[in-house]
């Protein structure tokens, strides 16, 4: 089996933030919309979003560290357990066929699963960019994705409409076909998946034309989703049964969207605080001033500068950060300015003569601007 963190292109002492990292920039790579038909790139998605899950997971990823297992102790379990639906047969083939295909001594074998049995539906990750401001406010937006769906023309079947699927005569409806073979041990019996129904336990003489025999078929969705105020970047909403159709009756899977929240110019945000800058005078942090900043939903709150603010020095305006998602109270961060004395690099006469003054009352010492050579050379034309 493959390591989790070779798939995902990260360390073992890689942090979760650089998983969460490596895992964005992988699904935008191998996201199967962008690759439409193409089987690899499908089987490499579903390898990243099995290893994503658990090396999320703190508890999964310590377990796994441990005993390269999910499973509790160590003790059997599947390292690509709990994905929250994501169909493992399907990513990493049958594990019954697997353990199936070496039997047994004396006649003991293991045997597979009804392959007739319902089965859920594949789950489906998009994702969704948005702006910091709408993920203030709230959006809904329009998403498009592809999900298999049981094919309508044969309802599922597989089969012609006005016939049916017929049971395999090769394993007699089982999925699975048994050989034994006496050794010097004993007997050794194997069981291997049918090659004449791939493991179905039915076979389709007149295809469908629409799904082509396959009882499903791909198709373009649209839906529109409503992302509530204060989501954050790399957070996963999740919309129940609007994943792919199950299978042989079973339950759809889920449809998950990654929130991509863009970078703001002007704007930098810490869980629900933000934080953003002023630039102001010398005059005015040594006297203080009263002076207006912009939110970011373009609100001008009044804001306050005391008489000698220092360079960065943070004020906080309460409650005008980010809301709190799910907050029974309605509650929002805070808006943190981090304030900065503009340095100008020209200046008029009389503004250098009054900065000198002031140094002199200072008794601080500075640079005289008519000195060095330029100064010289100025003074020969006076």
């Amino acid at each position: 089996m493959e390591d989790l963190y070779e798939i995902l292109g990260v360390p073992r002492n890689a942090s979760q933030a650089d998983i969460k990292k490596a895992y964005r920039q992988l699904v935008k790579q191998y996201h199967p919309d962008a690759h439409p038909g193409d089987k690899d790139i499908e089987e490499k998605f579903k390898k990243i979003n099995a290893a994503y899950t658990v090396l999320n997971d703190p508890d999964k990823r310590a377990r796994y560290d441990q005993f390269g297992t999910t499973g509790p102790g160590g003790a059997g379990g599947n390292p690509f357990g709990g994905m929250g639906g994501v169909d493992l047969g399907d990513i990493f083939g049958d594990l019954g066929d697997i353990f199936g295909s070496f039997g047994g001594f004396g006649g003991f074998g293991s045997s597979r699963s009804n392959p007739n049995a319902p089965r859920r539906g594949r789950d489906i990750e998009t994702i969704i960019h948005i702006t910091l401001l709408e993920a203030m406010k709230g959006v809904t937006r329009d998403v498009e994705f592809t999900k298999a769906e049981n094919c309508s023309h044969c309802g599922g079947t597989g089969a012609k409409p006005g016939t049916k699927p017929e049971t395999c005569p090769n394993c007699k409806g089982q999925g699975q076909v048994r050989q034994r073979q006496q050794i010097m041990f004993g007997v050794f019996e194997s069981i291997t998946t049918c090659p004449n129904c791939h493991g179905t336990g039915k076979v389709i003489k007149d295809k469908c034309g629409e799904c082509s025999g396959t009882g499903r078929v791909r198709k373009k969705q649209t839906r529109g989703v409503k992302i509530p105020p204060g989501v954050a970047n790399n957070m996963r909403l999740v919309i129940h049964g609007a994943g792919e159709d199950g299978i042989n009756g079973g339950d759809s899977g889920d449809l998950y969207l990654v929130i991509d929240v863009e970078v703001d110019r002007n704007f930098e945000r810490d869980g629900a605080d933000l934080h953003t800058t002023l630039l102001i005078t010398y005059p005015q942090a040594v006297l203080g001033t009263d002076t207006e900043i912009a939110t970011l939903d373009g609100t001008k709150e009044k804001l306050t500068i005391p008489a000698g603010t220092q360079h960065g020095e943070v004020l906080k305006l309460k409650g005008k950060g980010m809301p709190k998602l799910n907050s029974p109270m309605n509650a929002s961060g805070d808006l943190y300015v981090h304030v900065y004395i503009d340095i100008p690099k020209t200046l008029t006469d009389k503004q250098r003569e009054l900065i000198k003054s002031l140094a002199d009352e200072m008794q601080a010492p500075v640079h005289d601007g008519d000195s060095g050579l330029f100064g010289k050379v100025k003074g020969w034309f006076k």
